[in-house]
């Protein structure tokens, strides 16, 4: 009886071992195909990334680069690998199974800029050199480490006032013309995807029956339910958790939106609310049937309906293995890009003249949730910054109270404050995302800003 009962044991240990393997696997190996082939950096330190502080353990995981092919393969002792394979203009997709057909080749153009406008329109060629200076002390503060155990790792900062590029710093190895990953201000994204779709009468905030597999009570959930991170569908967001959902279905599922739709309904929808990638992931299936494009069409849809219009050329959303797009977490951008895209929000979803989003939705993005704890979420926007980011400070208090938030993992944030024609992002690697406080860098530059 004792040996089977250790030999169950040993059983159940090698099983969750294997599970966590594979998922580490998994996020090693995206991670590190988006740093080379999309951010262009090397491989020495790309690996830095995924072999830090809590990443430690993904030292044992054995990693093989075939450039030619823009493979990375990440395995322990050749078990349990995941490969991610990079294709131009999409980015990295992890290999779920067989080869699917949205795995199949395929390349987008690099997309252009006007050659000789000014920003935002068009690029500048240099860094911006005349910084006031009390602004360009405070950007120099944020890039020097004030605890060794605790490591911020900013990449980037750049702020924008009145439209116009204010100020810029980047870290020793990255530069403007870097694309970053956002990881979940991709949500932020996806709202104005939305917001396109509503402005062109595709998709209503109040639509029920939103999946056809949705038969039973799921029907009843609404795209505003959605939005709100209200729908009441159980989904684990635990980031500590190797075998969480969250972590399963980013790093070990071949279609993000299926697994998290399949999920049961545990609150009535509109009633409670929960974060969850899982639900964006979902709205990204809805999106999808309601552009009613084919699979190929579908992923360059994006490009065509923000990227271009905003002149965000670097962006790259990146799609699952089931040729899904994954909105919940994959997105890269240049800081100037990201900062492209908080100014579209700071001014009312209308760029150059034009408007993008439908009149209204900004604010809607902006109105929280009820549900929501201490009012702190909007529609895939925070409205307040989170206690990770020093949002329980006193500095956070004394933050305008217009300002709301694009939020990412590792300490990924746009800041947009209309009140004071602002918009601020901060790309780093802050992997203890307590060692950035976002709050406090804010309220620096808010005292030195007119």
């Amino acid at each position: 009886m004792i040996f089977c009962f250790i030999v169950l044991c040993v059983a159940v240990l090698l099983w969750a071992f294997s599970r966590i393997a594979a998922i580490g696997a998994g996020y090693k190996a995206k991670v590190l195909c988006s740093a080379l082939f999309v951010s262009k950096r090397s491989l020495e330190s790309a690996l830095q990334d995924v072999s830090c502080d809590s990443y430690r353990f993904l030292k044992l995981l054995r990693v093989d680069v075939d450039e030619p092919h823009g493979r990375v393969t990440a395995s322990f002792l050749g078990f349990c690998a995941k490969t991610a394979v990079h294709r131009s203009g999409l980015g990295a997709t992890l290999v779920i199974g067989d080869p699917p057909a949205g795995l199949k080749p395929h390349i987008l153009p690099p997309l252009k800029l006007a050659g000789d406008r000014p920003w935002p329109e068009g690029e500048p060629q240099e860094t911006v050199r005349a910084v006031p200076e009390r602004v360009a002390r405070i950007l120099d503060g944020v890039f020097p480490e004030p605890n060794c155990r605790r490591l911020r790792r900013t990449r980037a900062v750049v702020v924008v006032q009145d439209g116009r590029l204010v100020a810029e710093r980047y870290a020793p190895g990255f530069g403007p013309h870097m694309p970053l990953p956002g990881w979940s201000m991709t949500k932020s994204v996806l709202h104005a995807l939305v917001g396109i779709l509503v402005g062109e009468g595709r998709l209503s905030l109040q639509a029920r029956g939103l999946l056809p597999e949705w038969s039973d009570a799921r029907r009843d959930i609404s795209l505003d339910d959605l939005l709100r991170m209200r729908s009441g569908l159980k989904f684990s967001e635990v980031y500590g958790n190797p075998l969480s959902d969250v972590t399963r279905m980013l790093f070990d599922n071949a279609d993000a939106g299926a697994f998290a739709a399949d999920k049961k309904l545990v609150a009535v929808p509109g009633v409670r609310w929960a974060y969850s990638s899982g639900t964006s992931n979902i709205i990204a299936r809805i999106v999808r049937r309601a552009t009613g494009l084919g699979a190929e069409q579908f992923l360059e849809w994006p490009r065509r309906a923000l990227f271009e219009p905003l002149g965000m050329a670097s962006a790259v959303m990146e799609p699952d293995a089931s040729g899904n797009l994954v909105p919940s977490s994959f997105m890269l951008a240049t800081a100037r890009d990201w900062a492209r895209f908080g100014l579209l929000y700071a001014q009312d979803g209308v760029w150059a003249g034009r408007r993008i989003l439908p009149e209204g939705w900004v604010t809607s993005g902006r109105t929280h949730a009820p549900q929501s704890h201490a009012r702190y979420y909007g529609a895939h926007w925070w409205l307040k910054l989170s206690k990770e980011f020093g949002g329980h400070t006193p500095a956070a208090a004394h933050l305008p109270t217009d300002a709301f938030f694009a939020l990412g993992h590792e300490g990924q944030v746009v800041a947009v404050i209309p009140s004071r024609r602002l918009v601020v992002v901060r790309l780093g690697l802050s992997i203890y995302e307590d060692a950035w406080n976002e709050a406090a860098f804010l309220a620096e530059l808010l005292d030195v800003l007119a």
